[in-house]
């Protein structure tokens, strides 16, 4: 018998669905290569922030982004791990199929190396999910793993449901699985935003997970609701209503951008190093960066996005004769606070 899973389709669902899906197309039109880039960048550091914090990792945003720049951070061994783990699996996102169970174990190795005994592995005893020190929910025999989560792929391969649908479900039968010994929180997240990011790629720059995090209670009533109910209906509206305000907070900067931006320490720099017409070698030369895809994310595509830096070639734009320059954004901005560009000595 095909394995079906237990949900209900109620009508606070597909109108979920509608104004996701509508909401979906207008952000859609809204993007730009610079602004994508940016965003990927941000909203990648608040996923693995909201993501960890929900299984108690305590570092901030600032932290996480320090150790993404391959910097110094004092915290603890195990925390920094995760951090470390999490940014190398979103660095192999693109690359996992979600209907795969060998990519699914291959997802897990990678984001619990070092913090568990057997990572890729599922479990070999039983588990059970607590609320102090209260048992909230038992997961089913270990001998069981193995089929059960095979029946749960198939299911996602084969349904005719919306992919917002299905992920959500897909997420809530695999916590309710429990098939790991450690990580499945984090892994049922990081697997129903793969499934949303293979409907529309845009997802993959969405933080649902952050927004999770600020609703932590919220989640867990809703998958111990749904447990109780045996139904999972109610976790489906909760995560839908999630992924809603994360996609509208993403359309709020573009549908109305600042008038003066929220400039960060390494978009500033730029702007007071940048003097005359400049290729990116000679930024990159001059700032001290060796890195150029941190230079791309974190300092030239969000000053492009803003609009405080021009190229000299926008038609043409990874044409090899490509320089910027600042545009008359970047000027007033660097006006209004006393600094003129080339604080720093161009190399040749």
């Amino acid at each position: 018998m095909t394995y079906q899973p237990p949900y209900t389709i109620t009508s606070s669902i597909v109108s979920l669905v509608a104004d996701i899906s509508e909401r979906m197309g207008y952000l859609a039109a809204l993007e730009s290569e610079a602004r994508t880039l940016y965003l990927r960048r941000i909203n990648r550091i608040r996923t693995i922030q909201g993501s960890l914090a929900i299984e108690g990792n305590t570092l901030s945003q600032e932290q996480i982004t320090a150790i993404l720049e391959g910097k110094r951070v004092i915290a603890p061994p195990r925390e920094i791990l995760e951090v470390r783990n999490a940014i190398k699996v979103y660095d192999f996102f693109q690359q996992w199929q979600p209907v795969s169970e060998k990519d699914l174990l291959a997802a897990h190795e990678m984001l619990m190396a070092g913090l568990l005994d057997a990572p890729g592995r599922f479990r070999s005893g039983g588990v059970g999910v607590m609320t102090g020190q209260q048992v909230v929910h038992l997961a089913p025999p270990a001998n069981r793993v193995p089929l059960l989560m095979r029946d749960l792929l198939h299911w996602l391969e084969s349904t005719r449901e919306h992919p917002l649908i299905s992920s959500s479900v897909f997420h809530y039968e695999f916590e309710f699985i429990h098939p790991f010994g450690d990580g499945n929180g984090r892994m049922g997240r990081l697997w129903q935003t793969l499934i949303l990011g293979r409907w529309n790629p845009l997802f993959v720059n969405i933080p649902v997970e952050s927004l999770i995090h600020q609703h932590q209670q919220e989640y867990y009533a809703a998958l111990n609701g749904s447990t109780k109910q045996g139904d999972c209906a109610l976790f489906i509206e909760f995560m839908l209503t999630m992924v809603q305000k994360a996609v509208t907070e993403c359309q709020t900067p573009q549908v109305a951008p600042q008038v003066t931006p929220q400039v960060t320490p390494q978009v500033e720099r730029l702007l007071k190093t940048l003097v005359g017409d400049m290729s990116r070698d000679q930024l990159q030369k001059a700032i001290g960066l060796q890195d150029r895809k941190s230079f791309r994310e974190l300092y030239l595509a969000p000053a492009l996005a803003d609009g405080l830096i021009e190229m000299t070639i926008p038609e043409k734009p990874n044409s090899r004769l490509q320089k910027y320059r600042l545009a008359d954004q970047g000027r007033t901005w660097l006006s209004q606070r006393g600094e003129q560009g080339g604080h720093w000595e161009v190399l040749p």
